[in-house]
């Protein structure tokens, strides 16, 4: 009797366990992520901010580790380089004559997203989860 109620208080704790955000954010597993604000800065002028949307990103990209790319709605990216230590995954490629970073923590999934080329700089606040 005792070695049920251990598989049931088992079988219970492992049912109810949340997954550890580093098994999603490993570089392994697609994610889906959403941008939420951005900048656009040029030299000399003051930043200026507002939804991401509306400064030409997508709402939401897919990043695929296996294939080396992110995909929006209208491009894919292809993924040039990937680092990452026990806190972050940064990607970078090069994109409609910019270069790109795209930096997750492995945390809590948030987002951060620069592009420069030329005299401008974005910057892109976003989140990320598990693509299903």
């Amino acid at each position: 009797m005792r070695t049920i109620a251990c598989l049931i208080l088992f079988g219970f704790c492992v049912a109810v366990s949340p997954v550890r955000a580093e098994d999603v954010f490993d570089g392994t597993k697609p994610l889906l992520c959403a941008s939420i604000e951005a900048l656009d800065c040029d030299p000399g002028v003051e930043c200026v901010r507002g939804l991401a949307e509306d400064m030409g990103a997508p709402k939401f990209v897919r990043v695929d580790f296996s294939k080396k790319e992110i995909r929006g709605p209208v491009q894919t990216a292809k993924i040039l380089s990937m680092e990452k230590d026990d806190h972050q995954i940064v990607l970078q490629g090069y994109e409609i004559g910019m270069g790109w970073t795209f930096a997750i923590d492995r945390a809590t999934g948030d987002a951060r997203i620069s592009f420069a080329g030329g005299n401008e700089t974005f910057i892109i606040f976003g989140a990320c989860t598990s693509n299903p």
